[in-house]
């Protein structure tokens, strides 16, 4: 399929987790994140979701009543919420680390830099990731392609402070 093609699309418009318990998500999405309740489904008088809204430009995300589904779901990094660069990113970790959260720390990562590790509530991994990248894919449309990730990563790295060592407008470096 060529982009002609392609049909539109226009981001993504929420994410969804099962979770176990409503009031918990909710407020550990809220406190942590900054997220904030839009809409609330219920059933029978019961609260069986909810639908946050970051109010700096997140994700919206859609959390239902579910705890087996939450359980067997635990532990997966379905997504990575963006986050604009590096020293954004470090704040973030600084404020999650200040709630007590733990996390891997920022780490450079395939086209950006990455904060892995934290976890929600029911263990679902929610991990951060720049939108500003320190290395570009290839515009003639090759797929950039990364061989052990870890270890690849961190001769990059190694190589993009080099490169970029004494730049002062070089984030990272």
């Amino acid at each position: 399929m060529d982009t002609n093609d392609a049909p539109a699309l226009d981001g993504v418009h929420h994410v969804k987790l099962p979770v176990g318990d409503i009031e918990r998500s909710r407020s550990w999405y809220a406190s942590r994140l900054g997220y904030v309740t839009l809409i609330e489904f219920t059933k029978g008088g019961r609260t069986t979701g909810i639908t946050m809204a970051h109010p700096v430009g997140g994700p919206m995300f859609g959390l239902v009543l579910d705890p087996e589904l939450a359980r067997r779901a635990s532990g997966f990094d379905y997504f990575a919420i963006g986050v604009p660069g590096r020293a954004e990113l470090e704040d973030l970790a600084a404020r999650l680390a200040a709630l007590g959260e733990k996390h891997a720390g920022v780490h450079f990562a395939t086209i950006g830099w990455i904060l892995p590790g934290t976890q929600d509530p029911d263990g679902h991994e929610v991990r951060f990731y720049t939108t500003d990248h320190h290395t570009q894919i290839p515009a003639d449309g090759t797929p950039l392609v990364v061989d052990d990730p870890v270890g690849t990563e961190a001769e990059r790295e190694q190589t993009h402070r080099a490169r970029n060592a004494g730049d002062p407008g070089i984030h990272g470096s």
